[in-house]
């Protein structure tokens, strides 16, 4: 019977220790994944650029200061 006792205690303990290693040391993953659609604007230059950050914003054409074509518009495929 004192052995059959010790055997629960022991395997509680050990049950507790694996839950608490794994409960800390697994990463948190606080972070919300953000998933973009794959459209592309065209650049001034003819090259073209992707949805790309958090917000899912154009990223800059190579060698333009504003998201804008040389007209003024922008060129969303």
């Amino acid at each position: 019977m004192k052995t059959a006792i010790i055997t629960i205690v022991a395997a509680l303990i050990i049950g507790g220790g694996i839950w608490a290693y794994y409960a800390t040391t697994r990463p948190s993953n606080t972070q919300e994944q953000v998933f973009c659609t794959m459209d592309a604007k065209l650049c001034p230059d003819g090259s073209s650029v992707g949805r790309t950050g958090p917000n899912c914003e154009f990223a800059q054409c190579p060698g333009a200061a504003s998201g804008t074509s040389a007209n003024g518009s922008v060129n969303v495929y």
